[in-house]
């Protein structure tokens, strides 16, 4: 597995990834907002792909501004979960991007919300040292959502 800095090129790869996930965070890959979101990441080199010999394992966006980061997105294939894809997008991404004293924040789903169990959110956060906090605005499928939060020192 590769992870690297995304190209215009990888817009459909994101896409691939949104469609598996849309159920859980609302339309996407006919969103041309999604589209720019995902172009301006590319173009700010805010965006991160993990990717085989068989195609595009995961990809990220990363919101940089120092000393608040946000991770916007992160998705792995379906066929890669568990798979160490989600840490090393994350790790590289903390890499490029961090700088201590800092705080990331990533919004997720609510402890009530059916994707939470189902895709292992919470816990894979907990597991790379994010912590609970506030809840945030519902998804636009209506489902609750909370902010986690990493403390970079």
């Amino acid at each position: 597995m590769t992870v690297r800095l995304a190209r215009p090129g990888d817009l459909p790869g994101f896409l691939a990834l949104a469609a598996e996930v849309e159920h859980w965070f609302g339309p996407m890959v006919a969103e041309p907002g999604f589209h720019r979101a995902v172009g301006r990441s590319i173009d700010r080199g805010l965006a991160t792909v993990a990717e085989d010999g068989r195609g595009v394992l995961g990809g990220l966006l990363f919101g940089d501004r120092p000393p608040l980061h946000h991770l916007h997105w992160l998705v792995v294939a379906e066929r890669a979960r568990g798979t160490g894809v989600g840490r090393a997008l994350v790790e590289d991404a903390l890499r490029r991007h961090v700088r201590a004293p800092a705080t990331v924040e990533v919004v997720t789903f609510g402890p009530d919300h059916p994707g939470a169990v189902t895709s292992g959110a919470r816990v894979f956060y907990e597991r790379l040292g994010f912590t609970p906090a506030e809840p945030a605005a519902p998804g636009p499928e209506g489902g609750s959502r909370q902010v986690y939060r990493l403390h970079v020192a």
